[in-house]
């Protein structure tokens, strides 16, 4: 019964948000927008959008548009180094999960002193404690993914040391407000529409069968369970299906909520070190590769069955009565989505690094590894790689 819930972050949710940003109160009167280093944010308009609104509402800005796919640490670095030499207030993070996570790291670096690094838990990082409080950050979400919109937490790659990392973890480090205008979605690709729900799904099922699921938890992991099992084939067949956008919109931002109140798995340490050694893996499609012989582990170990049926049963099988049900679902909503045949060796992977991978995701992420429903050792993670292999 018991849980810890903070989460001080502004939502405005619903079509046409985005517009009502010029209505709303700002930290300051400069701000440095963040986009990604691709030609979306720009081509369809987002971002002029952004700089009216925030002119409107008497708030000057720049633009930081150098945030790759997987955000990289000098990537960051070099961005809160930017807002602090243009003297910016607060940081807007206008994007999608990568661009959002690495703004949180902007935000820091821009008032702390030293290497990102020094600040990171795990891996090679120095853990040290935060010395300056970070920039506000607004973030608007444009696309249906990380749920960083609303919890604490980013994720930055070290690419000379093979770490990939989760970032953050203060409150300071929440967004003060954030945006979720499905509108905004209607033009992801189907492929990262897929992706990117699947990455909030996964954050929604390991939460429901972690060490530290709560009846809080519960009732969001389950929604949003429910809510992408529901819709997110649809929106993936049709970007215009704005009623499927909302759905999986909303079930995202649920799925960063419930990680506030509780933990992901190991799952996310796997693919994180995957995508440290292959940085042009999408982090949606490394979960995808390995989530059913990651799911099919604590199956086979008895680890919380009755979860794994309730899982199945709002994933659209209303008489599951045994785990292995929630396989099904799963691989269901793959193939729906057309992403059941997603291959490691495309993207570079040979089984020889298995066990590098391996040892990778427990020496960076290790903590995760302890929300487990039962111990995953190295074996198990190698073993779980090499039955996703194709």
């Amino acid at each position: 019964m018991s849980f810890n819930m903070y989460v001080p972050t502004r939502i405005l949710f619903g079509l046409g948000a985005v517009k009502k940003l010029h209505e709303q109160e700002f930290p300051g009167k400069k701000a440095v927008i963040v986009i990604s280093n691709g030609k979306s944010t720009k081509e369809n308009g987002y971002l002029d959008t952004v700089k009216s609104e925030m002119s409107k509402a008497g708030v000057e800005t720049v633009v930081f548009d150098k945030i790759q796919p997987n955000p990289l640490k000098a990537t960051a670095e070099e961005g809160g180094k930017f807002a602090r030499e243009n003297n910016c207030d607060f940081i807007v993070a206008l994007g999608g999960g990568s661009v959002m996570d690495a703004a949180k790291a902007m935000a820091f670096m821009a008032t702390n002193p030293g290497d990102l690094w020094d600040y990171i838990v795990g891996g090679s990082g120095k853990g040290q404690p935060m010395q300056e409080k970070p920039l506000p950050i607004v973030c608007i979400t444009t696309t249906a993914g990380t749920g960083s919109e609303a919890d604490q937490w980013g994720v930055i790659s070290h690419d000379e040391r093979n770490e990939k990392i989760g970032f953050g973890g203060w409150d300071e480090l929440f967004p003060v407000l954030s945006i979720i205008d499905p509108e905004l979605m209607k033009t992801v690709p189907p492929k990262f529409t897929a992706y990117q729900g699947f990455d909030a799904l996964f954050h929604a099922t390991e939460c429901y069968i972690s060490k530290g699921a709560n009846m809080m938890s519960d009732m969001y992991a389950l929604t949003a369970i429910e809510n992408i099992a529901s819709y997110l084939a649809r929106a993936v067949k049709d970007g215009n299906d704005i009623e499927a956008r909302e759905h999986v919109a909303f079930a995202n931002t649920l799925s960063g909520i419930v990680m506030t109140i509780c933990s992901t798995t190991a799952e996310h340490s796997i693919e994180h070190a995957m995508s440290a050694f292959h940085h042009e893996l999408p982090h949606g499609a490394g979960l995808i590769m390995i989530s059913k012989a990651f799911y099919e582990f604590f199956i086979e170990q008895h680890a919380c069955d009755e979860r794994f049926i309730k899982m199945a049963q709002v994933m659209g099988i209303p008489n599951a009565n045994k785990p292995e049900d929630f396989i099904t679902a799963l691989v269901n909503l793959q193939k729906a989505c057309g992403v059941e045949q997603l291959k490691m060796s495309e993207y570079g992977f040979t089984p020889d690094e298995f066990e590098a991978i391996a040892a990778n995701a427990k020496e960076t992420m290790g903590g995760l590894f302890l929300a487990n429903p039962c111990e995953l050792p190295h074996e198990g993670c190698v073993e779980i790689l090499r039955k996703s292999y194709q």
